[in-house]
């Protein structure tokens, strides 16, 4: 899942190790990598309780997700649940949340996302209420480009086939949105990605909110943000890994 091309192959082959030769980070199985970004997440600010999900399609189909009775913060590897694309649970005694159907919609409709994300996060959850798109005040929040679509016709949760459907194509090809008076949606091709995209959606929406209870401030525009947006589908060179490091140190259960 964590596979690497473009423009950072070349960066991660040479140091994918340090000088010490010592891995960035442990080998770790599929439902670890996901236990990992539900940790890292949940610390960005994606933690409204036992709220969200994650979805990571696999090789074969099925689809990694987390389960409904459990909070973000909390999970380990053997907690994450395997599904099929119809959401029915392959091997775990926890059960999914039913909103999980604008995931299974998504992952149908887009064979290119792999990564779907939402949650009721801070600070774009902030913009989500005011129904507005947050503007662009610094390299960080830059990351990933300008356009940041808000899906405004809310009609309540996604439990419902056809709802999940009508949002799931609504969202057309974007690679987040702000779901009005709900939260936030990324996707994403692999968790890397997915995890560079939530990241500068919270640090974009944070800025932005702060700069404007500072009173406001000119935004970057449009073409100084596509300048410092991060071509590469894979983010940032070696901080997902910074990040997992960070969730294992806090807590080495998280891999069990």
């Amino acid at each position: 899942m964590l596979k690497t091309d473009g423009i950072n192959r070349q960066l991660f082959e040479k140091f994918a190790v340090n000088p010490g030769e010592r891995p960035l980070l442990p080998p770790l199985s599929p439902k670890a990598q996901v236990t990992l970004m539900c940790r890292m997440l949940s610390r960005e600010g994606w933690n409204e309780h036992i709220a969200g999900h994650i979805t990571v399609r696999q090789p074969d189909g099925s689809v990694l997700t987390n389960p409904w009775e459990l909070a973000w913060d909390e999970l380990r590897a053997s907690d994450i649940v395997t599904i099929d694309e119809d959401g029915k649970v392959l091997d775990s005694q926890w059960n999914i949340t039913p909103a999980i159907g604008l995931h299974l919609q998504l992952h149908k409709l887009r064979p290119e996302i792999n990564v779907v994300i939402h949650n009721h996060a801070h600070w774009s959850g902030i913009w989500a209420n005011l129904q507005q798109v947050p503007p662009v005040h610094d390299q960080a929040g830059a990351y990933c480009g300008v356009d940041l679509p808000l899906y405004n016709e809310y009609e309540g949760t996604f439990e419902k086939n056809d709802l999940s459907r009508s949002a799931a194509v609504a969202l057309g090809n974007a690679k987040w949105a702000l779901l009005a008076n709900h939260g936030a949606l990324v996707v994403g091709k692999d968790l890397r990605q997915a995890h560079l995209r939530v990241i500068t959606l919270e640090w974009r929406c944070k800025r932005a909110y702060e700069v404007k209870l500072a009173g406001g401030a000119p935004a970057l525009p449009d073409e100084v943000v596509e300048r410092l947006s991060i071509t590469d589908a894979n983010g940032f060179p070696f901080c997902w890994e910074a990040m997992a490091r960070r969730e294992l140190r806090d807590d080495p259960s998280i891999l069990e």
